[in-house]
């Protein structure tokens, strides 16, 4: 019973990180190396109150779950913060001196370790499922290389098998159930995320329609009336002010058709569409306009990539980024624009840049009305793209570096065409 009790207690140690991280940073959205440090922290306390608090059994023998901390503190913060895990826990063990404990931990972490690192980026492009799977499973194979290196230091200690077997499989619930409890937080976090933003485009949605509406009718009217003006024996001065007011006029209009497209709802008269037919079309359109900036378009495309989409909408959504894309590169560079099949059930579309890239601030914002980081623009474009590309069941995952440039991976449900 002390056995259970004691790994019932590592169990409230090793869930430490999630408790605290979860309500103080995750809530507020924040992903800076600020809160990053925080969290590879956390991880450290929880692997060293496990290591400090273990499950004694036999004759001085002793087991903890420092695996899964380090396991998903890795997983989740990525290879730097798993060095750093790994480090500690080399130290903080070598505090009891270079007894067989010592050497057992050492030769977990230089055999199974690589392999949790070698699937940093597998886990981290995973979705729920997959996530706790592979929580779970290597939680298990890093607790089974340590079981195996204590047999060996040991001389094959038979009798200390049924605990041990206990601590396998406590290790590997332990990690599959903290690995599905941190992504339903997540998924909840999302999930109200994404109603506040339903409700706040709704409400802009409204008022937008209105007032684009009122807005564009008397400005049509006094456009209507400067072409009237525009004599050809006005001196040059004059004409000089009415084309530039009609096209400062013009400039006003294409915002409102902005707003109104922004107000519309994105779905309807869906139909089978070639994705990559689109990319490509797109893609020949801004030729021009990219040339006139130094800048190349490389596209790539596989066969067989049909989804169901609007294609008026789907090329406004691909031109959106796309013209993005070449504006963020004023010095000149090259774009690849792909399509390719993901599995057997979607298609993924990429554009890749070499422009000025974003923070993480920027990107946590990008999609938002009315957030632009363009002088000029409204903030509209990307946010209709947004739009756009839910209705279509599809999922955007945007990664940028400042002064790389920007990588789009947009994911559609494949049409069963």
């Amino acid at each position: 019973m002390n056995v259970i009790k004691d790994f019932l207690l590592q169990l409230a140690l090793s869930a430490i990180p999630m408790f605290t991280y979860q309500p103080f940073f995750e809530e507020r959205g924040k992903q800076g190396w600020r809160e990053k440090a925080v969290m590879a922290a956390l991880w450290c306390l929880a692997v060293m109150l496990c290591m400090t608090f273990p499950a004694h059994f036999g004759e001085g023998y002793r087991l903890d779950v420092r695996v899964v901390p380090l396991v998903l503190g890795t997983l989740y913060g990525g290879p730097t913060t798993g060095l750093f895990l790994a480090v500690f826990t080399v130290g903080y063990r070598l505090a009891g001196g270079f007894d067989p404990g010592f050497y057992n931990t050492l030769g977990a972490l230089l055999t199974a370790f690589p392999v949790v690192l070698g699937n940093v980026r597998r886990f981290q492009a995973a979705d729920k499922a997959k996530r706790i799977r592979l929580g779970a499973s290597l939680t298990l194979l890093y607790a089974f290389v340590g079981l195996l290196w204590f047999q060996v230091l040991n001389g094959g200690e038979l009798g200390t098998l049924p605990v041990q077997g206990l601590h396998l499989l406590f290790v590997t619930v332990v990690g599959g159930l903290l690995t599905a409890f941190y992504e339903h937080l997540r998924e909840i976090r999302r999930l109200r995320s994404e109603m506040l933003e339903a409700e706040k485009f709704r409400a802009i949605r409204d008022l937008t329609g209105i007032f684009a509406h009122e807005i564009r009718n008397p400005m049509q009217v006094v456009r209507g009336f400067l072409q009237l003006l525009d004599d050809p024996a006005l001196p040059p001065r004059k004409k000089e002010f009415i084309q530039l007011s009609i096209e400062e006029l013009d400039r006003a209009n294409e915002t409102i058709n902005e707003l109104l497209d922004f107000g519309k709802p994105a779905g309807g008269d869906n139909e089978e569409v070639e994705a990559g037919f689109q990319l490509q079309r797109v893609a020949n359109l801004l030729h021009s306009y990219a040339e006139l900036r130094s800048v190349t378009i490389h596209t790539e495309r596989d066969a067989d990539c049909w989804i169901r989409a609007n294609p008026r909408k789907l090329s406004q959504c691909l031109v959106n980024i796309l013209k993005n894309a070449v504006e963020s590169m004023p010095e000149g560079g090259s774009i690849r624009a792909a399509c390719s099949a993901e599995g057997d059930s979607r298609v993924l579309l990429t554009i890749e840049d070499q422009g000025v890239g974003m923070t993480r601030e920027q990107l946590d914002r990008l999609g938002s009305p009315f957030y632009s980081l363009k002088e000029s623009g409204t903030g509209l474009g990307m946010t209709v793209s947004f739009q756009i590309i839910r209705s279509l069941g599809g999922k955007v995952r945007v990664t940028s570096e400042r002064g790389k440039g920007t990588r789009f991976a947009i994911s559609f449900p494949k049409s069963d065409r």
